[in-house]
């Protein structure tokens, strides 16, 4: 039977939407470990029995990941990313980077017509966060920044639906640069994002839609140079 179901208690509903408001609002984040079965009893005022059908149905509809021994992440920020992430975890990430290009491009353009001073100050602070992870040297922190600066620009199309299935894909997109990026960040590989932005300042729909577009397929074809160098276990 479906965790989803009619018979499920209204009291479990109730921690269903506390705990999903804690993942839809960033309070818990994508990859995080969300507090124990214990703390979420006494948190809650609510029995083991009732937080634990939460979590269950929560993990059956891909917000969360339950994993033995370790504890329970958060795997998506909604029921569509969840369903994203499943189907397109094992997809060929050459078809993934090309889907990335073509939405990261349309939002691009528009952003370039649409873009407001808000959102200007926000890319320029969100430009100058990446620039910060990637001369940190931390992959994960660059993986964030750069995927939070791309979010940035799709929001600032002011196109709710393009902007809504960008984030439901963006655990499939974040794993795609996270591979792509490596396990060092390397001068060579460094791409510049100050022409998009730029071309979001100006206006400029034609350059920031080439810009953006272009950036997934080079981190692509960068990814797989690398690993076209790199030598094989017969040949170590």
């Amino acid at each position: 039977m479906s965790l989803t179901a009619p018979r499920r208690s209204a009291l479990a509903d109730q921690v269903i939407n506390q705990l999903r408001q804690q993942i839809t609002s960033g309070a818990w984040p994508v990859g995080s470990r969300i507090p124990t079965e214990p703390e979420l009893v006494e948190r809650l005022g609510v029995a083991r029995n009732t937080v634990r059908e939460a979590i269950r149905a929560l993990a059956h509809n891909g917000l969360l990941d339950i994993r033995q021994g370790s504890g329970t992440y958060v795997a998506a920020t909604s029921e569509l990313a969840g369903v994203m992430h499943r189907r397109f975890a094992d997809a060929d990430p050459g078809d993934v980077a090309e889907l990335r290009s073509a939405l990261e491009a349309a939002a691009a353009r528009l952003a370039a017509r649409r873009r407001t001073e808000r959102d200007l100050r926000q890319l320029e602070a969100l430009l100058g966060r990446r620039e910060s992870a990637w001369a940190s040297g931390q992959v994960e922190a660059f993986v964030e920044a750069d995927a939070t600066f791309h979010m940035a620009v799709v929001q600032a199309s002011h196109n709710e639906v393009l902007t809504t299935v960008y984030a439901d894909l963006g655990s499939v997109v974040r794993a795609l640069l996270r591979h792509d990026v490596g396990e060092e960040l390397r001068p060579e590989d460094h791409v510049d994002h100050a022409r998009l932005l730029d071309a979001i300042r100006a206006t400029d729909e034609g350059t920031a839609e080439e810009e953006a577009g272009s950036y997934a397929l080079r981190c692509r074809a960068v990814a797989e140079r690398a690993a076209n160098e790199a030598p094989r276990s017969d040949e170590a």
